[in-house]
């Protein structure tokens, strides 16, 4: 498992495949968790735990026989102080052999400087060592690798040993719960990696775990900064946690620029900023400090400075949308092959649900393709099938499929259940769908036609003209919201997920003025973003250009 970047890869690379960190962003990340020649390194311990063969390993040799020569300290004194791992035997020898050179190429005799290299790096599982010696600094890249490339016994083993590896957690956040909970008091932890886990689901436990005991200095935020060596479809960031209690947070940004400038006067930048002062940033370079971090399992909507400050104040002088909406998903079965259908005449007629699918709105409206669900609810509950002849036989037919299923296995009786149970006054509902994946967000009315799959989500109010409010929610404000809190995928692409969707902000619908609403609910029946936007920004009072600045162009 190596580091270096290693496996800070995509699912579309190869699985043993190894993305190495470029050399300023490894300098960089050692400033700001300052492990530096003027501290003294030799009596502190320093853990790699992915070594690769060894972009972050090589400087912290250097940094060490720099730390050694300034106090005074042989370089015996040293065979303690530093801790690398690597999983792959070749890339372990790779990492020894370059730690081999720098010392002889600093004067050290070959017999000594192969002793410490020996003793520096390990050939085994940091995950399953971390925890039997304690560390002052934890440094590297970790991998990214989702649980499902992992041997399914190994995954299994890390889940248990982790409490923080729920849902589709990757393999980083273990590193992350390990390095955290190896560390002395005021130690740190110095990670460049994907930023998921600080806005979604699965890095949940992970914020729990980081808010609960220790306090997060520097978020570095790195998508545009060519931090690689090869392209990689993870969004990195720096993150620098201590042992200690939280105090204020610098939030940053670094582009392609940043680059130009020497790692020093980066973190330089970053610290002062963390002292409450106001350097001149280097090209590239955004930063803002940040007084009160975020608590609990709340997501850390961290992707720029000026992101999180035009969040934060609307999120301070607005409503949050379910307090006058409800925000749900469709229902999802089981087996749509079974549970959707064209046919008219498959079972009887009351037992077909219309169905809006994701395909259906894809253009911006309601345009039914003619899919239904064949309904297996009634108000009660699940129908008798004794009562539905030619549903029963239809289930039946499908009966082997439909018991395999994991919902089925939990109720034997009910083995012709969908997923999610169908509440069909939802179906007479006004309400407005949202696809779960789109480049943005494009709110489309269904005036109380359809019920809606698990690939839409739905919002549904007594208290909104839902124009008016689609009429928000397509400007770029309503974006924003979801921007902020959300993760992009491939190709652009966002998850408008109901964890998401919950996290907009509303003025309060009776403060809409009539001339304010019929803007809104024209740019929504036209489909005009712009002209939505430009009303969204008079009801929040922001302007065009705190917009701009917050959203990155």
């Amino acid at each position: 498992m190596p580091t270096a970047a290693p496996r800070l890869v995509s699912v579309g690379l190869e699985p043993k495949g190894v993305v190495y960190t470029k050399a300023w962003v490894v300098e960089l990340l050692l400033d700001l968790a300052e492990y530096g020649s003027d501290n003294n390194l030799v009596d502190a311990v320093a853990v790699e735990p992915a070594a690769g063969d060894g972009a972050f390993l090589g400087p912290m040799v250097e940094r060490l026989i720099a730390s050694c020569r300034k106090f005074g300290r042989p370089l015996s004194d040293c065979r303690g102080s530093l801790v690398a791992y690597e999983l792959d035997v070749a890339s372990a020898d790779r990492a020894r052999a370059l730690a081999v050179n720098i010392l002889t190429e600093r004067g050290v005799e070959k017999s000594v400087a192969e002793t410490l290299a020996g003793s520096w790096v390990r050939t085994g599982d940091y995950l399953f060592e971390a925890s039997s010696f304690e560390a002052d600094f934890v440094i590297g890249n970790p991998p990214y690798v989702r649980l499902e490339d992992i041997p399914e016994e190994t995954a299994a083993l890390y889940r248990q040993t982790f409490s923080t590896m729920r849902g589709r957690a990757d393999l980083y956040v273990a590193f992350f719960e390990a390095a955290l909970c190896q560390l002395k008091k005021n130690g740190v932890c110095g990670f460049i990696c994907a930023d998921r886990w600080m806005r979604n689901q699965y890095g949940a436990e992970l914020r729990e775990l980081v808010t609960s005991a220790y306090s997060v200095d520097v978020v570095l935020e790195m998508h545009n900064a060519d931090a690689f060596h090869d392209e990689v479809d993870a969004y990195p960031a720096i993150t620098v946690i201590r042992q200690k209690a939280q105090g204020s947070a610098v939030v940053a940004s670094a582009d392609s620029a940043a680059v130009k400038t020497k790692p020093q006067r980066l973190a330089a930048a970053l610290k002062a900023t963390g002292r409450w002062e106001v350097p001149v940033l280097p090209e590239g370079l955004k930063t803002a400090v940040i007084a009160k971090w975020f608590k609990g399992s709340d997501p850390w909507p961290c992707n720029s400075p000026e992101q999180l400050a035009l969040l934060r104040k609307l999120e301070e002088k607005f409503l949050a949308l379910e307090s006058g909406a409800k925000v749900g998903i469709g229902v999802a079965t089981g087996n749509d092959g079974v549970f959707i259908t064209t046919d008219t005449g498959l079972v009887e007629r009351s037992r077909l649900l219309k169905l809006a699918l994701a395909r259906d709105i894809w253009d911006g409206k309601l345009e039914w393709s003619g899919h239904y669900l064949v309904d297996p609810w009634n108000s009660d509950g699940l129908v008798e099938l004794e009562k539905y002849p030619r549903l029963k036989a239809y289930f039946e037919k499908h009966g082997v499929a439909l018991k395999k299923r994991h919902t089925a296995a939990k109720n034997k009786v009910g083995w012709y259940k969908t997923i999610d149970r169908v509440t069909h006054a939802l179906t007479a509902k006004p309400k407005l769908y949202i696809p779960d994946i789109k480049n943005t967000l494009d709110p489309v009315l269904d005036r109380g036609e359809t019920y809606p799959h698990h690939n839409l989500y739905f919002i549904e109010s007594d208290t909104w003209d839902l124009e008016v409010l689609g009429g928000l929610l397509l400007s770029a404000i309503g974006q924003f919201f979801v921007a902020s809190y959300g993760v992009r995928m491939r190709g652009g692409y966002w998850r408008f997920q109901a964890q998401y969707l919950r996290r907009i902000r509303v003025p309060d619908p009776k403060t809409i003025s009539k001339l304010h609403a019929k803007e809104l609910i024209e740019a929504f029946r036209q489909r005009d973003r712009k002209r939505a936007t430009a009303t969204a920004l008079e009801l929040y009072g922001v302007t065009q250009r705190e917009l701009e600045m917050a959203i990155g162009y």
